[in-house]
């Protein structure tokens, strides 16, 4: 298993990478936020030469407007992995399955050239998704052992904690495997 996190503007643009893979980091949300600290982020983590993905947290509704928003600001580099990040908004609501779906398929078509992978926690993904689509991967976040969720799907990144942050393991022989994936989009 290949170890990873993921980090937004509440991390900081220098995050630890000392025996990690890869890196997600948050580029967006809905139809206007911006993380801060993205391009810093993103610098820091290509430096260290992790592999490199960026995930949008997906609210309900204007879905072209939010996979717009989304690719707009993700920095577009061949390899990089996007991700939607599906789960419970702050106003206590959440996109559709078929929202959720529309919105994978509206990032694919506009970044041919990259990977395009479903964060969501096991909850939503044994009780809330009922299309189990997930693009070109399922990202499952369930804290438990790393590498083990608790889910019959096959899953490509796993979420095992969030503590101190958010850290995850790739179900990908080498690092190399990981990259030649995400570069065969």
């Amino acid at each position: 298993m290949l170890r990873g996190i993921d980090v937004s503007a509440y991390q900081s643009s220098s995050y630890g990478t000392d025996g990690l893979s890869f890196v997600f980091i948050k580029a967006t949300e809905g139809r206007s936020y911006v993380n801060p600290r993205l391009a810093a982020q993103t610098k820091h983590g290509r430096d260290a030469g992790l592999v490199v993905g960026f995930y949008h947290f997906l609210w309900p509704g204007n879905l072209t407007a939010q996979a717009e928003h989304f690719v707009k600001h993700a920095p577009e580099k061949a390899g990089d992995i996007l991700a939607v990040d599906w789960e419970t908004s702050g106003e206590g609501t959440h996109a559709s399955n078929a929202e959720k779906d529309s919105f994978i398929r509206k990032v694919r078509a506009l970044r041919p050239n990259n990977r395009v992978v479903l964060y969501c926690n096991r909850s939503y993904w044994l009780n809330v998704d009922d299309t189990s689509y997930a693009g070109d991967g399922l990202w499952i976040a369930d804290y438990v052992t790393a590498g083990k969720p608790r889910i019959k799907a096959k899953w490509r990144f796993h979420q095992y904690t969030d503590d101190p942050l958010d850290k995850n393991v790739a179900n990908f022989a080498s690092k190399a495997a990981l990259r030649e994936w995400a570069a065969d989009a």
